[in-house]
């Protein structure tokens, strides 16, 4: 079995010491380092190649927003940003950032581990309550949308998945609703995310919305 390597960014190290203990005893996980401030984030990202980083939001110097922006575009880390804030705009923030999850940090050690575990296969920890919050953020801010044109290259299959991604449905949801297996799934995700140039399944969220290609409300 693999292991996930991830790091530590939060300008507490009480925070990252209760990480690391509760990380580091679950198997299949380790912890290759810590980073106390943005800055330092994005140059341990760069030495240490991590599968997953968990990114504080509110950090001295450079903070986790801008530091989740630099180290999703030169790198292949997945950043999980880590608030004690329950605020809409640091997660629609950092859904634009590219972070692949957004937890609180009043969540369980359970839901920690299982946020590192989703988000390093390449899955998107936004669940549905977060997906509403992203719909809520359109809905009070509508505005004329024009579509872009790599739209035209989805066939209808892959305008359902990503229809059905925009409402937060997970692979299994997908194959329900659609009749398909699995695999089947992941395969027309994975060509959506590649023809449509987005990283993984929160920046196609955003994109839909952004693009038009649902509208808050929309079922």
């Amino acid at each position: 079995m693999s292991v996930i390597r991830v790091l530590l960014a939060d300008d507490q190290e009480l925070m990252r010491a209760g990480f690391r203990m509760i990380l580091s005893s679950e198997p299949g996980l380790e912890v290759v380092g810590e980073a106390a401030d943005g800055a330092e984030a994005i140059a341990r990202a760069a030495q240490l190649a991590p599968d997953v980083i968990l990114m504080d939001v509110q950090m001295p110097g450079t903070d986790g927003l801008a530091a989740t922006r630099e180290i999703t575009r030169t790198s292949t880390a997945k950043v999980v940003i880590l608030t004690t804030f329950d605020r809409e705009d640091y997660l629609f923030e950092a859904l634009q950032a590219g972070a692949a999850g957004f937890l609180l940090k009043n969540a369980s050690p359970e839901d920690l581990i299982q946020a590192v575990r989703v988000v390093a296969r390449g899955d998107a920890m936004l669940a549905p309550e977060l997906t509403r919050r992203v719909l809520d953020r359109f809905a009070v801010s509508p505005g004329p949308v024009q579509r872009p044109d790599r739209l035209n290259q989805l066939t209808e299959r892959e305008w359902d998945i990503l229809r059905l991604l925009a409402e937060g449905a997970s692979n299994a949801e997908i194959a329900q609703q659609l009749f398909v297996g699995e695999a089947t799934v992941k395969t027309h995700v994975s060509r959506v995310l590649a023809k449509l140039g987005l990283r993984d399944r929160v920046q196609a969220v955003v994109f839909a919305y952004e693009s038009g290609v649902v509208t808050p409300g929309e079922k």
